[in-house]
């Protein structure tokens, strides 16, 4: 059994402790060299249910809150389960190497979704800067770039879909702006204040009306 289907089964206890607890930082020492890391991502408007194995309680992701903590997971091991979002099921099967964190994301397509893992292996940890990465799982928007409210300079400039880029930055309070093709696209996204030592991730997922933006802190499930 992995530790994702540990924490699945444990997911009652594991949800009122971790809404009930301050978010711990990721790693706030640096990755693990033989631990792997793994979360979902509902970019749907419909629940999403992340089974680890058939049986066993699922963890549901709603839309308001659509990004689940990192669960550690086996390195270089098959971590498999089921998607479920509505009466449409995915089945999942990824390997994840050592060090590596790997993001599912649920995306809508069509009538109902596709899944696309980006994986990222970190090695920007600064206990003095925010690090904050931006996603783009967006095909409707190549190369995007995401920039502070307000400002021409770009914080990420030319994202391609399916892949991140992450940087480190002053802890400031921000909002970004994405832009596709040139054109600012949708309203700033307010990220709050960014602390030191603290990891954040910006995720462009497609929508029915068109680019969003999601935001979340990249918290480790202990």
């Amino acid at each position: 059994m992995t530790k994702l289907s540990a924490a699945l089964i444990a997911l009652p206890v594991l949800v009122i402790s971790t809404l009930a607890s301050a978010e711990v930082a990721l790693y706030p020492t640096g990755p693990s060299e033989d631990a792997a890391f793994i979360r979902f991502v509902n970019a749907s408007t419909a629940p999403l249910d992340v089974i680890a194995q058939a049986g066993q309680p699922p963890m549901r992701l709603e839309a308001a809150q659509p990004v689940s903590l990192f669960f550690p997971v086996q390195a270089s091991s098959p971590v498999k389960g089921t998607l479920v979002s509505g009466a449409q099921k995915l089945a999942m099967d990824l390997k994840i190497e050592p060090g590596e964190f790997a993001t599912v994301v649920a995306i809508p397509d069509g009538n109902g979704i596709r899944q696309v893992a980006v994986r990222e292996q970190p090695d920007d940890f600064n206990g003095l800067k925010a690090s904050l990465a931006f996603f783009n799982v967006d095909a409707g928007c190549p190369d995007a770039s995401l920039r502070p409210a307000g400002r021409t300079a770009d914080l990420f400039k030319a994202v391609p879909v399916d892949s991140l880029q992450r940087r480190s930055i002053n802890p400031v309070t921000l909002s970004v702006q994405l832009v596709c093709a040139n054109a600012n696209v949708g309203n700033p996204l307010d990220l709050g204040e960014l602390k030191a030592g603290e990891r954040y991730s910006v995720l462009l997922v497609p929508s029915s009306t068109g680019p969003r933006l999601l935001n979340a802190t990249d918290t480790l499930s202990h």
